[in-house]
């Protein structure tokens, strides 16, 4: 595992971050190690804070083949993500803007002004089908960023213009701020959110997933969304084994208690760099645990940290894959949740007319 000091500056301070070091990506042809130069760093600036960078996007829907996906295609207007959760499996995508999955994908974001536009654009287009678009796959949407960018709202004005389909994942609260463009969305059957949990325990929370809401707040969520009727699943992602696996009932409770009509679950996974992440964090705030967890994730994917084959990178297999399916399954049969949303509306689809267009005329 990577040392945290030497890809830091020399008293760095870090308040509320997920990753403890800054190695580079895979790409890069060296590596970089901090020193010590002689000057001294005024306190105020030896707290790391969040950087971000506009990009302006060439396209925004993003399509992919994968036969385990439920969606094929996506946007995202953000990349990076504050919330900081150590387990993100898009931490590697960092690392094809030259920038470390580890600290950098936390603190360094790019937003993309325009993207909406970009969108619209693409929905015209005279060749575009249309298919459920998902936001929040690779990186949140509802991130904090997004209260000054206003990115997400302005993508999801454009889909309920157009009367796309919709998914959404996130675990941002700053969600509910948007119920005037969901609710309508939801009341046509174009909308469905899933809303990440990992844990009832607030603390182990704060230490996964430090700029994330709290497990209360995720609950409340779910609550405000169904009282608007917009369809919610409960996404406990990832599960953790050794770790976060012992909750699973309860947290499938609390969220159908509060209000979620389905439920799924992801296998926690470790792609390229998040492993040696991992495994830091869990050698600083579970060090009892540490090698349970690591043995039973192994278990999971065939003797190695991660198994990308399509079907069991977000299930894993053998006994405890197993064991946690047969749990999840008995527990979303008692709670009556379901496994599969209702499937979106398609047939509403239609680009809706720009100033100048004559159809009043035919």
């Amino acid at each position: 595992m990577s040392d945290p000091d030497a890809t830091l500056p020399p008293g760095q301070r870090l308040r509320a971050r997920g990753a403890a070091s800054n190695a580079v990506g895979r790409f890069e042809p060296q590596a970089r190690v901090r020193v010590d130069d002689g000057w001294d760093i005024p306190e105020d600036d030896r707290l790391l804070r969040t950087e971000i960078r506009a990009e302006r996007p060439r396209s925004a829907l993003t399509y992919n083949r994968s036969p385990d996906l439920p969606f094929d295609r996506s946007v995202n207007p953000y990349r990076g993500c504050e919330h900081g959760c150590i387990y993100c499996f898009a931490r590697p995508s960092h690392a094809f803007l030259n920038l470390s999955p580890g600290l950098d994908f936390e603190t360094k974001l790019i937003a993309r002004p325009g993207i909406a536009d970009v969108l619209a654009a693409e929905l015209r287009a005279k060749s575009y089908r249309v298919a459920t678009v998902a936001l929040g796959t690779n990186t949140d949407p509802y991130q904090p960023s997004e209260v000054e960018h206003l990115l997400m709202r302005q993508v999801l004005q454009v889909l309920s213009d157009f009367n796309h389909p919709t998914a959404i994942t996130t675990k941002g609260t700053l969600i509910e701020r948007d119920l005037d463009i969901l609710a309508p969305m939801a009341a046509r059957g174009l909308l469905r959110v899933g809303i990440s949990v990992t844990t009832l325990d607030a603390n182990l929370s704060r230490r996964l997933e430090p700029r994330a809401p709290a497990p209360a707040r995720r609950l409340a969520v779910i609550r405000r969304l169904a009282d608007a009727g917009v369809p919610v699943r409960a996404m406990l992602a990832p599960v953790i084994p050794g770790l976060t696996d012992h909750e699973l009932e309860p947290l499938l409770t609390a969220c159908r208690d509060a209000g979620a009509q389905g439920a799924s679950w992801i296998a926690l996974r470790l792609p390229r760099e998040v492993s040696p992440l991992f495994q830091d964090w869990l050698a600083q705030h579970v060090p009892d645990r540490a090698a349970k967890v690591m043995a039973r994730v192994r278990e999971m994917h065939g003797g190695q940290d991660y198994d990308a084959a399509w079907g069991r990178r977000m299930r894993g297999e053998g006994i405890w894959a197993d064991l946690i399916a047969q749990r999840f399954d008995k527990a979303v049969a008692r709670l009556g949740l379901v496994k599969a949303m209702p499937p979106l509306r398609c047939d509403l689809f239609a680009p809706p007319p720009r100033a100048g267009d004559q159809l009043a005329l035919f």
